[in-house]
Order: structure tokens, then C-alpha cells, then sequence
């Protein structure tokens, strides 16, 4: 894992060049996994119990714990969304355990944070729109319709700062640990790079995961109410 985003490959399209980044290929890793759990929860859950134990146990508390934060965040008219947030919470928070595994978490490239708080950008006008109609609307021109600019700058504002708030905490872990790793001696790269990975993958991640998430869901509560 290195400061630098390695492009793996490069394929051309139509006379246009992609490249195949460390990043997509990360993120492809993570959401196969989240993929391939989804399906054996979902073959699992099959012979559905009405008294649930075991593994049914543990996939209904995760999913009621998730359900009952979003109604408590949003209210019960919005908790529909919950579904997709709890997308965005797996993937954020898998993305920075992926560190410990010695890959470069995706949420430490700007592109990704931008992608998935843009699509929080378009979930809240949505919203907005859906539950307020003109009253959302009528919001860009107050208190007077000169303001119109400030008020749309203000609410695009809301994703450049989500995106930048995870990625600058994601990449500050990345740079801390990578230059641990490049700059120690090998004899003191067993035991501290532990302590290092817990604090910054799994504390730190989860964390900004839970911020990310809270923010894009009271984003779109203001919207809708």
C-alpha cells in the first residue's frame, strides 16, 4: 500500500484510455464480498423462523439496529430510506477495514467519497422535491430572491464537504501507516502496526462512517421536512 494511486491497467474504448486504478479494483473486492454475504444471508434466511436464533438472530438485530437509528435520525415517514444508507454504511465501513488486509481503503481516493455524497446530494433534492414540492423550492429565493446563488452554492456545499471530511481522514490514516511501514526498521513492524491499524481502520473508519452517514440522513430529513 502506497501513498500514490497505482493504475493496474489501462484499456482503450472507442479511441478513449480508462484505467483500471487500485481503487476500482479495491472497490470491486468489497462489494463482492458484501455480495457474496448478501446471498448466503439471503439462502440462510430462507427457512425463516418466527422464533429466530443463531445466525437469523444476528442478521435481524443488525438490520433492526440500523432501522430504528434511521427512524430515530429521520422519523418513520423517511425510514423507507434506510435500505440504501445501509449500502452506504457497509461499504464505508469495509472500505476502511480493508487497510488492515494491507490494500488501500477506496474512501482514500477523493473520487469515491465525491461519488457517494453526490448521490446523497441527488437523494436529498429528490426528497426535498417529493415530500415539499414548491415549498423546497421556494427555500433557494429567501429571504429574497437576489440570494438564490448563496442558497444553491450552501446546499452543494454539503457533499464537497462530506466527501472531503472522509477522505481527508481516510488518507491521513493511509499516509501515517504507510510511512510507519517505510521509515521503521522491520524488528519494530510486528506489534505497534496493530495498535496503528485499530486505531485508524477500525476506530477512526468506523467513526467517519457513522458521521458520513448521520449527515447525509439529517441532510435529507432538512430537505423533506
Amino acid at each position: 500500500m502506497g501513498l500514490e494511486i497505482e493504475n493496474l491497467k489501462s484499456i482503450e474504448i472507442f479511441g478513449h484510455e480508462f484505467w483500471i486504478t487500485e481503487t476500482i479494483v479495491n472497490t470491486w473486492f468489497i462489494m463482492l464480498f458484501l455480495i457474496v454475504v448478501a446471498i448466503i444471508a439471503r439462502i440462510k434466511l430462507r427457512n425463516f423462523k418466527e422464533v429466530p436464533s443463531g445466525f437469523q438472530n444476528a442478521i435481524e438485530a443488525v438490520v433492526e439496529i440500523f432501522e430504528n437509528f434511521v427512524k430515530s435520525t429521520v422519523g418513520e415517514k423517511l425510514s423507507y430510506i434506510a435500505p440504501w444508507f445501509f449500502m452506504v454504511f457497509m461499504f464505508l465501513l469495509w472500505s476502511a477495514l480493508l487497510s488492515i488486509f494491507g490494500l488501500r481503503p477506496p474512501t482514500a481516493d477523493w473520487a469515491t467519497t465525491f461519488a457517494i455524497a453526490f448521490v446523497s446530494l441527488v437523494l436529498m433534492f429528490y426528497m426535498g422535491f417529493k415530500h415539499r414540492k414548491g415549498d423546497y423550492l421556494k427555500e433557494f429565493f429567501e429571504p429574497h430572491f437576489v440570494f438564490f446563488p448563496m442558497n444553491l452554492i450552501g446546499e452543494l456545499a454539503k457533499p464537497v464537504s462530506l466527501s472531503f471530511r472522509l477522505f481527508g481522514n481516510m488518507l491521513s490514516g493511509t499516509i501515517i501507516i504507510t510511512l510507519y511501514y517505510a521509515l521503521t526498521p522491520m524488528l519494530v513492524q510486528f506489534g505497534i502496526p496493530s495498535l496503528l491499524h485499530a486505531f485508524f481502520d477500525v476506530i477512526i473508519g468506523a467513526l467517519q462512517t457513522y458521521i458520513f452517514v448521520i449527515l447525509s440522513l439529517m441532510y435529507v430529513k432538512t430537505a423533506a421536512d
